[in-house]
């Protein structure tokens, strides 16, 4: 009975997280993603057209027709199958990468595995798994990953590090002890690129070569500036202290750029992926310039997926012509180009 209990709470707790995103003021409110400290040197004679500028890229092995990725977000409810369904459908038209929102209830309920099996809509895109990495220290093993990664017919797994979340989450698993040892293991046993993520606090170059030696194929940063989990955890909580704890941590992390530049000037090689609080393609594209290899929004993704096919079709088309425009009044016909220039001041 505990452990129905259990999992009736994981699936109340993914629909309140949907909920409280879109509906409650989550978003980090004095930290910022960190890019409007940088802008572009203009072109004025680009000596381009238009018509020819490229911004597709290869990450992990996968051609992706632009530099996006939807970000994992949810999965585990009826609510969450249409959001799934809905991102899959635009990530093929478009070539766009997914993420898939935690797995760890397809383990614990294999019956929900239906509400993030998107395969068979995006049978031709970079897709990822993901789970948290802590679960390594709560009964899971490489075995477990392997299986989630299966299930989903997923290209690579993403292990997501949520130290702070786990404070202040309710149901928070906070033993995080020995985890960069069986990180390495897992990355041993499975066949698949591991990449690790945070959600939204960021990871810093010490922290990424350290993985990075382990095995992990890829980063993605996770930055400080979009929504704060902490935040999220707080409306979510009934008992006073956890409230006020996610209250006072709201603003904690690196935000998204320093995290970006840091580890692409240390370790310029590692797979980059640049995400938190990413709102348009301008960003996206100052993103690139940093270092990144691509670059991941949720948020976005997230309301125009609860509007419609329509509105999510609108987005990405926005977010294409908003790069292609950096491009072009940069006078970089590609995305290589642009991250060989230094054509942006701090």
């Amino acid at each position: 009975m505990e452990h129905q209990d259990n999992l009736t709470n994981t699936q109340t707790r993914k629909d309140d997280h949907i909920r409280i995103c879109l509906d409650e003021k989550v978003q980090f409110n004095q930290v910022k993603n960190g890019l409007e400290k940088y802008n572009f040197t203009h072109c004025c004679l680009p000596e381009l057209n238009y018509a020819d500028i490229d911004i597709s890229t290869n990450f992990l092995g996968k051609t992706l027709a632009t530099p996006i990725l939807i970000s994992s977000m949810t999965g585990g409810t009826e609510n969450a199958q249409l959001i799934n369904q809905r991102l899959a459908i635009i990530a093929q038209k478009y070539g766009l990468a997914m993420g898939i929102g935690s797995g760890r209830v397809i383990i614990e309920k294999p019956e929900v595995a239906k509400t993030f099996q998107v395969r068979s809509s995006c049978p031709d895109i970079l897709l990822l798994a993901n789970i948290g990495a802590v679960q390594l220290n709560y009964g899971y093993t490489w075995a477990e990953c392997l299986k989630l990664v299966e299930i989903l017919e997923a290209d690579a797994l993403i292990l997501h590090l949520n130290p702070l979340q786990e404070c202040i989450q309710p149901e928070g698993d906070t033993n995080f002890q020995g985890l960069l040892e069986k990180i390495g293991v897992l990355c041993e046993k499975i066949s698949i690129p591991v990449i690790v993520k945070e959600v939204g606090n960021g990871i810093n170059a010490t922290m990424a070569e350290k993985l990075i030696n382990v095995g992990v194929k890829a980063i993605d940063v996770a930055g400080a500036g979009g929504t704060s989990w902490a935040m999220v955890e707080s409306e979510r909580s009934d008992n006073y202290l956890k409230r006020e704890l996610g209250k006072t941590f709201a603003n904690w992390g690196i935000s998204t750029a320093d995290c970006v530049a840091d580890i692409a000037q240390k370790y310029p090689d590692i797979p980059l992926i640049a995400s938190g609080g990413i709102r348009n393609g301008l960003e996206v594209a100052k993103l690139l310039a940093l270092g990144a290899d691509m670059v991941g929004l949720a948020y976005p993704f997230l309301k125009s997926s609860i509007e419609s096919i329509e509105a999510l079709e609108q987005l990405v088309e926005l977010l294409n012509a908003e790069i292609k425009t950096v491009l072009f009044c940069t006078g970089n016909k590609d995305i290589s180009n642009l991250q060989q220039q230094g054509i942006m001041k701090n």
